[in-house]
């Protein structure tokens, strides 16, 4: 410690010590509830630097994330709290949050999803329909150059932007049909290749 950072630690406890002695003096008659008051603030001082250092782990416990095996080929999806899977793919470079929706036939894009992936939505050509829960919606057909779910990568994957009210992604059976295996247990979707 140099002494330029003693002299100011010194100053610092000086200034701790005249607001402390200010208020024990103030409050004399009351020196037990001052205590209690003290530590109350000073626990919850202490909880919230302890809950900031631990952020990191409280959240992954919270909300998992996919993992990867070491060689991966296998993939762990956890179960989110509305009780679907959703899983982060990197399409033509650019990271897209997936719902895997076993009942959709294709990959899924909304309009949304098109433009952030660098389509536009506006120049595709609407030739097909889908049936969903929300009634008959067109579809274009689009080509991704690449679709990666960590070291896995296609290349020209169909896919479909839908031009109706859907407000996540959807990861369809034509993509999950790449995988040798699908399997639901303890939480997690295992996508092995």
């Amino acid at each position: 410690m140099s002494g330029i950072d003693f002299g100011q630690l010194t100053y610092l406890l000086l200034l701790l010590l005249v607001v402390a002695g200010y208020f024990f003096v103030s409050n004399r008659n009351r020196v037990g509830q001052m205590a209690r008051h003290a530590l109350l603030w000073a626990l919850i001082f202490v909880g919230v630097i302890a809950g900031i250092g631990m952020w990191d782990s409280v959240r992954s416990t919270l909300t998992p994330a996919q993992s990867l095996s070491e060689d991966g080929t296998r993939i762990s999806i956890p179960q989110s709290a509305d009780g679907h899977y959703y899983v982060t793919l990197e399409v033509d470079g650019t990271a897209q949050s997936f719902l895997i929706d076993t009942g959709a036939t294709d990959i899924v894009l909304t309009r949304e999803a098109a433009k952030h992936i660098g389509i536009d939505p506006d120049a595709l050509v609407y030739s097909g329909s889908a049936g969903t829960a929300n009634g008959m919606v067109r579809t274009a057909p689009v080509t991704l150059d690449t679709v990666s779910l960590g070291p896995v990568s296609d290349r020209n994957v169909r896919a479909m932007v839908n031009d109706g009210e859907l407000f996540t992604p959807l990861l369809g059976m034509s993509y999950l049909n790449r995988y040798a295996k699908i399997e639901i247990s303890n939480g997690a979707m295992i996508l092995v290749r």
